[in-house]
């Protein structure tokens, strides 16, 4: 065979391959389009309103204009932390929290009733079936490193099992299911510890929450994989409740704040699906047309703040990210985090972020005050033990926040209902008459985090 012979061959070979690959990437099985959040119990919720909420702007765009810029290069800074914590579980070998944290569900099952979602006391060989499907003898012993494939529920223990403290309480029953430990995004790295005796189930730890996830929504991903879906470039779901469709079939749900990593080479998202050895593999599915997703991390501008904002704005409250909803820290790592700034599950974690500055020995006007002086709009949180809020500005001197809120503690202790997540002052319901002045958050607001 002469050189000229073999140019020929390789030529027609090209001519002929590349153009069924282009084809092959070019009219992919996948696509991202707007969806909804399903319908669920959430939707059902006693919701009541406060006089804030017809008093003062709800939309974020009025409160957009008076932030303070992040430098690009800052909010770089704070991105770069994000990727690596993000990626953080592929580097384990074992998992990061202590033995007494990752068993607290041990002790509380042996401490309080619980009940379904029947409202029936969940027997104590149920109880006892969990414990041992937990397989804690065998914590380690896996050690090895998974993916989700789609949008899926860490748990506190390995079952779909709700557990209420009293169903008949409204700070006790639906949403707040106490197995329910936190929501997590499809393509969110994981670190496995090991798998339930039942074998339906891995014990896992992703950078923001450890817990049971179903071995289906995982797949297990060898070096090759981890090194290729570690792009360093990604892209960030800026549409919450988006749709991955597959051969025109609903495939996934995915949250805003959802993470794609970019093709080193094409111009495509990296998809983590599992093959026949459950083992990751990845697919390259096609950047929408439409404004779904935006380059992570999504530039800090009044504009970028209102719309992300306002898609948060109204949404029903859910414990731990119950039925696709929001409690009050995924609310702030939802919106933080499309920014490119990290945040961990729950709102004593979130509190030990960024730069605080202490206001917890100052009451009423002296805290609004100091809040007015020292808080950045959209950029910091405010925190009281259990609950965690986003600083928005000010209206008439007034800090106004906007967070997830169950509801106004009253005086018999019971809840005013809320609900959602709102846009208020510091003070909601103070024109209610069976409000617990003491409780109100412009007096038991501790921290200021700045970011």
């Amino acid at each position: 065979m002469d050189f000229t012979t073999f140019s020929d061959m390789i030529f027609l070979f090209r001519l002929l391959i590349f153009p069924l690959l282009f084809i092959n990437i070019l009219f992919a099985d996948y696509a991202i389009v707007q969806g909804t959040r399903p319908p669920s119990r959430l939707d059902r919720l006693h919701f009541k309103s406060v006089a804030d909420m017809h008093k003062i702007p709800q939309k974020p765009s009025y409160y957009s204009s008076q932030l303070i810029p992040l430098d690009r290069s800052k909010q770089l800074i704070y991105d770069n932390d994000y990727n690596r914590r993000y990626f953080e579980p592929w580097s384990l070998n074992k998992m990061s929290e202590s033995i007494d944290k990752l068993t607290w569900q041990l002790r509380f099952v042996n401490r309080k009733k619980i009940y379904d979602s029947n409202y029936h006391k969940i027997k104590r060989s149920s109880i006892d079936w969990w414990i041992r499907n937990s397989n804690f003898s065998a914590l380690n012993s896996d050690k090895r490193y998974a993916i989700t494939l789609t949008d899926s529920n860490l748990r506190s223990f390995p079952t779909d099992t709700p557990a209420y403290r009293d169903p008949w309480k409204n700070t006790e029953g639906y949403p707040f299911d106490y197995f329910q430990h936190s929501e997590i995004h499809i393509n969110t790295p994981l670190f496995v510890s090991h798998i339930s005796k039942d074998g339906k189930w891995a014990f896992v730890q992703a950078a923001h929450a450890f817990g049971w996830i179903k071995l289906r929504d995982i797949a297990f991903c060898d070096a090759k994989f981890r090194r290729l879906f570690r792009s360093g470039r990604y892209m960030v779901t800026i549409k919450d409740n988006l749709y991955l469709m597959k051969n025109g079939k609903r495939e996934a749900l995915l949250k805003l704040g959802t993470i794609f990593p970019k093709s080193r080479y094409t111009k495509h998202l990296l998809l983590a699906v599992k093959d026949k050895k459950a083992y990751a593999k990845i697919v390259k599915i096609p950047i929408p047309s439409k404004p779904y997703l935006a380059t992570k991390p999504f530039a800090f501008t009044p504009k970028n703040v209102a719309k992300i904002a306002s898609q948060l704005y109204a949404e029903p409250y859910g414990w731990g990210g119950k039925d696709y909803g929001r409690d009050c820290s995924a609310m702030t790592r939802d919106f933080l985090g499309v920014f490119g700034i990290f945040l961990k599950r729950n709102s004593a974690q979130q509190a030990k972020e960024g730069k605080s500055i202490n206001i917890k020995a100052l009451k009423g006007v002296a805290k609004k005050r100091a809040i007015l002086k020292y808080a950045k709009p959209f950029r910091s949180l405010l925190y009281v033990p259990g609950h965690i809020v986003l600083y928005i500005g000010h209206y008439k001197n007034e800090p106004v926040i906007m967070h997830s809120y169950w509801g106004i503690r009253q005086k018999d202790w019971s809840k005013y209902p809320l609900c959602r997540t709102i846009i208020t002052t510091t003070s909601p319901g103070d024109e209610l008459l069976n409000i617990r002045k003491k409780s109100e958050l412009s007096n038991t607001l501790q921290k200021i985090i700045n970011f």
